[in-house]
């Protein structure tokens, strides 16, 4: 039987994936990579020939960290339309054994950012850098820090079908009660926009990277997501416990932690000469 993908396919994978209870971002992340597939497909039949020859493809325009995340959403819809004999494998990639140290953010980097932002007059920004850098939550999770949860100190935090708590320790307390009493934000989220909506994911990237001259970190590690990883490398080396900062960040597998916590180039080239296995 010749396969084809149509408008409808589509449709009925995207609710697949809401009822699953697939966050926004992942939704919009599959279909991309979903659609992306359809037009390379355009009104060809879809064949094991064709999956394989999108996948090298894939290999010539994408890292190998996208190309196999575009291709473990294009497994996922195969499956879901039950063509899994069309499913190509990902392409092997070797763990690193440490970060680039380009893509690290230092601590010092993280407080000159506090600083530009402050000096910016941008208090709301200084807090959510701290917010995300000192309780390790996703930016998409800003919007469970509320009045109400940092008065007890600790905050309920709900994605991707899961429910964790998460403490907030006194010093950002007392930072966050003080801007919302300044911001006569009595109850609900803390970090919203001028509408009262929850603030943006973009916005913020944008706001974060206008502060990179002034403070002067390379914008390659200026994002949202480093501050979680930034908190998850403090974390881990001060308890050496992983186990208990998966369960911190929300991750189901320790073995995606275990990517937060690898050391620095400098790190990593440290302990080698302390080996002093060269006579």
């Amino acid at each position: 039987m010749e396969k084809t993908i149509t408008l409808s396919m589509l449709e009925a994978f995207e609710q697949y994936l809401i009822q699953d209870e697939k966050s926004k971002s992942t939704i919009e992340k599959y279909m991309r990579d979903i659609k992306h597939f359809w037009e390379y497909a355009s009104e060809r039949y879809v064949d094991k020939i064709l999956t394989v020859a999108y996948k090298s493809e894939l290999e010539k325009g994408y890292a190998v960290t996208s190309a196999n995340s575009m291709l473990a959403s294009l497994n996922s819809f195969l499956r879901f339309v039950g063509w899994s004999d069309l499913c190509v494998k990902q392409f092997k990639v070797q763990k690193k054994t440490y970060c680039p140290e380009e893509k690290e953010l230092s601590k010092g980097e993280y407080l000159r950012l506090i600083k530009a932002a402050e000096s910016k007059e941008n208090e709301r920004l200084s807090l959510v850098i701290q917010t995300i850098c000192g309780t390790g939550i996703r930016v998409s999770e800003l919007q469970f820090i509320t009045v109400e949860a940092v008065q007890r100190g600790e905050a309920t935090v709900c994605c991707k079908g899961k429910i964790r708590e998460i403490f907030i320790v006194s010093a950002l307390r007392k930072k966050l009660l003080k801007y919302a009493r300044k911001q006569k934000i009595q109850s609900g989220m803390i970090f919203i926009t001028k509408t009262g909506k929850a603030l943006n994911r973009s916005n913020i990237w944008r706001e974060m990277k206008a502060l990179c001259k002034q403070a002067d970190v390379s914008p390659d590690k200026v994002f949202p997501h480093n501050l979680r990883h930034l908190f998850a490398r403090t974390f881990y080396g001060i308890e050496k416990d992983i186990a208990k900062l998966a369960d911190i960040l929300g991750h189901s597998n320790i073995n995606t932690t275990r990517i937060y916590i690898i050391s620095t180039g400098t790190e990593h080239r440290r302990r080698l000469e302390s080996m002093r296995l060269i006579i």
